[in-house]
């Protein structure tokens, strides 16, 4: 893993995250308890901190920037799909954000949000809880359901106990 300071702010990682040897965290980043950083993760803190919550995964290939002067705060219990590029003011908790999609600049995603694969969340976008997301532009379509909620709160759980396996083996 390449984990780098940048000038005088170095990465903070619970010492039960799993950060993958293939991913890059540099700067003023934070990764909370049982997140997990997976291969080709670039977490950026360059110009703006990066928080990611707990038992938070961001999968394969993903990119999280901010802008300069900014932070970027991801919740707990999220799922980052893979190939996401995630460049937002601050994600809830228990939110799914699709593979491929795009959170553009100084966005905010409330609690317990679906974002569908390949969406494109337009600057300063602001998307309640509870929410489902599709498209490009990415619009609102809908509530979520009891079943939907339920999911996503198991989604952060199973994902943290995948990389604490990985973590054992030494991956």
């Amino acid at each position: 893993m390449t984990i780098k300071s940048f000038g005088d702010t170095a990465p903070q990682i619970a010492s039960s995250a799993f950060v993958s040897e293939m991913a890059y965290v540099i700067g003023d980043v934070e990764v909370g308890e049982g997140a997990s950083i997976w291969p080709g993760v670039v977490l950026r803190g360059d110009v703006g901190k990066i928080v990611i919550g707990k038992n938070t995964n961001i999968q394969d290939n993903s990119v999280v920037h901010a802008d300069p002067g900014h932070h970027c705060v991801i919740g707990d219990d999220v799922t980052v799909g893979h190939g996401a590029v995630i460049h937002s003011y601050r994600i809830g908790s228990n939110v799914l954000i699709g593979m491929n999609s795009t959170i553009s600049s100084q966005v905010e995603i409330g609690d317990f949000c679906i974002i569908g694969s390949n969406s494109m969340v337009g600057d300063r976008k602001k998307i309640p809880s509870y929410s489902f997301v599709v498209g490009v532009p990415a619009e609102v379509k809908g509530s979520l359901s009891q079943d939907q909620i339920t999911r996503l709160q198991k989604i952060g759980q199973s994902y943290a106990r995948l990389a604490q396996r990985h973590k054992e083996l030494g991956l």
